[in-house]
């Protein structure tokens, strides 16, 4: 099963991917799609506040995205917060989070220079895909525990009851879907 979706003026098909007996979500997957991702990264930032100093997205899908958006800004460097503690990172932030699409309880972690950088800075939060807002509000925390400002939250697609918050900007809405495939609202 499929859902067919238009994003700047690109059209894909999601494969439809089970998560309980009853529910299903459109899997979005943008790596290896550089005409996506490119297409995406122009749209989101003709919607973006004009008033923003650095990105700041969690690994993983986020980052190809995020990398064209830098790029085309004009911006050059974006920041990653991790989901596991590199051998090269010092003076760890971290932050809990539940996703839909990851079993269980994950962190995310901020590298010391990292979060150097971003204090005192405008920061866009930038991510795929905005489901239960949990991965958006750990990135939050950890831009204000660094001492940066949030200037903005964007996402390419919004899904569930994450289509009708009105905080961050996205591209369009991604439904969730019923076990045979047809959309839940």
């Amino acid at each position: 099963m499929y859902y067919e979706i238009k994003l700047a003026g690109l059209t894909r098909r999601l494969p439809l991917c089970p998560i309980s007996d009853s529910m299903c979500i459109g899997a979005f997957i943008m790596f290896g799609d550089t005409e996506l991702t490119e297409a995406c990264a122009e749209e989101l930032l003709k919607r973006a506040p004009a008033d923003f100093d650095v990105m700041i997205t969690a690994e993983s899908k986020g980052i190809p995205l995020i990398c064209s958006m830098a790029r085309l800004s004009g911006k050059g460097r974006y920041v990653l917060a991790r989901k596991s503690v590199k051998l090269y990172m010092s003076n760890v932030m971290k932050c809990e989070v539940q996703s839909i699409t990851t079993t269980g309880k994950h962190t995310l972690y901020l590298d010391g220079a990292d979060a150097e950088y971003l204090q005192g800075k405008k920061v866009l939060i930038v991510d795929d895909v905005i489901s239960t807002g949990a991965s958006l509000e750990a990135l939050e925390a950890l831009v204000r525990q660094a001492g940066g400002e949030v200037a903005g939250k964007m996402a390419v697609l919004a899904e569930g009851e994450a289509i009708s918050r009105d905080d961050i900007t996205v591209l369009a809405p991604l439904p969730l879907f019923r076990a045979d495939g047809t959309p839940t609202a």
